[in-house]
């Protein structure tokens, strides 16, 4: 019986030659990751544990950039605490103000996280990494503590579904109108606790920012982890970024899949997630005969607020205002894509068309701040997670989407058709 990609990384790192799904394992890290909410829990936790510091400076990566900066004490407390720790512990890739980004935007464009690696992240879309070909996944703070001291995390080896994606989206198409389509397809819990993984000629038409959309939410289809084959677009992006050699894992011809799925990305339509869950998809053709108004859009977090997202929306908004009462948000996952969307004219396209350009941060994702959703209002995010309160007020109601989507809807003062646009 064969094993399939993200159960090959698991049996290199737990040092088995062979593994199966339901099986409990020990594996070595080669990075574990936490924020400024996650973080100050497992710091407090490590230190009750009888240890001596970290079990690798190099190997811990403590990004603060939820509150950050910060909005008021009780954040400032809490970065405090992660900013002493890391300076306690000589901590080699702690991101201060400055230097930050969104973490999932950011460690891999500062080349952390390569294919074949084992990762763990107290944030639940650790799984982003599986684009480059790594196992990622979240946990809670005690296990960030525990992989801090010990290097080690335990896990139940998952099972799998493949998805293949074939044929060449049509124009407009992006990772998350992708996602966005399976997790209507399967549901919020269709993959829970099993690998996601992607296969198929499709995947050459996929950028790297796709990719990196996609696996980034498979979490909210309940999946353990999404993951990516290693071709020539994956390489040149890790080579382009880091210099660790990438380790390449296939799947078996005989791997064993719970459920298989072919999508066709030729025949797929912009798509929207309706409150209150990612599963509530509608196509956008759909959408736009509902005729939903809306007053603030947000285009940027760890899902959508790379340099293609930014692009995407730019080319739409330039030469065009938003809608008379619209609150445009555009957050750049990282400093550099704030400094190359800068030299590009993006910037300026979005504060010219009417909207304003925030430091990176994941604020209005979670309803921390930066644009927190009033009684009632209605919003278009390019963010991962639509939930009850999830933006503010627990009657505000969060669409999601792509920045294309994002960008003509601001235009329209209500959901639309980029394709209008034209």
């Amino acid at each position: 019986m064969g094993m399939t990609m993200t159960q090959k990384i698991l049996a290199a790192h737990a040092g088995l030659s062979h593994l199966e799904a339901g099986q409990l394992i020990e594996a070595d890290l080669d990075l574990v990751l936490g924020n400024d909410i996650t973080s100050p829990v497992a710091i407090h936790e490590i230190e009750k544990m009888n240890v001596n510091g970290v079990f690798d400076r190099d190997k811990i990566a403590l990004v603060p950039d939820h509150f950050v900066p910060n909005k008021d004490i009780k954040s400032a407390q809490h970065c405090k605490c992660v900013r002493e720790f890391a300076k306690k512990n000589d901590i080699t890739n702690y991101f201060e103000v400055g230097q930050m980004g969104i973490e999932h935007a950011l460690l891999p464009e500062k080349g952390l996280t390569v294919a074949g690696d084992v990762i763990i992240g107290a944030d639940s879309h650790t799984c982003t990494y599986g684009a480059v070909g790594a196992f990622s996944t979240g946990v809670g703070s005690t296990d960030m503590a525990a992989g801090m001291a010990t290097g080690k995390a335990w896990f139940k080896v998952p099972g799998a579904i493949k998805f293949i994606l074939k044929n060449k989206p049509a124009r407009f198409i992006s990772g998350k109108d992708i996602i966005l389509h399976i997790i209507g397809m399967i549901g919020v819990d269709g993959a829970l606790y099993r690998s996601m993984e992607f296969t198929g000629d499709g995947i050459e038409y996929l950028t790297m920012d796709d990719r990196f959309t996609i696996a980034n939410m498979a979490i909210e289809a309940g999946g353990k982890n999404g993951i990516f084959p290693v071709d020539k677009t994956c390489m040149d992006y890790i080579r382009a970024h880091s210099n660790r050699e990438p380790v390449v894992y296939e799947a078996d011809p005989d791997a064993v899949y719970d459920e298989v799925y072919e999508i066709d990305l030729s025949t797929l339509k912009s798509t929207v997630a309706y409150p209150h869950l990612p599963e509530n998809t509608r196509t956008i053709d759909e959408a736009v005969k509902d005729d939903i108004s809306i007053d603030q859009v947000v285009i940027g977090s760890c899902t959508n607020g790379r340099m293609e997202d930014l692009r995407i929306a730019a080319d739409i908004l330039k030469g065009r205002k938003v809608a008379d009462g619209m609150r445009l948000i555009v957050l750049p996952g990282t400093q550099q894509i704030y400094l190359d969307a800068i030299k590009e004219g993006y910037i300026q396209t979005f504060i010219e068309a009417g909207g304003v350009v925030s430091t990176p941060t994941c604020g209005p994702c979670l309803g921390g701040y930066m644009g927190i959703l009033a009684e009632n209002e209605r919003c278009v995010s390019t963010t991962n997670r639509n939930f009850v309160g999830r933006m503010g007020h627990v009657t505000s109601e969060i669409y999601l989407a792509s920045p294309a989507v994002a960008a003509a809807s601001a235009i329209a003062g209500k959901i639309a058709d980029p394709s209008d646009l034209d």
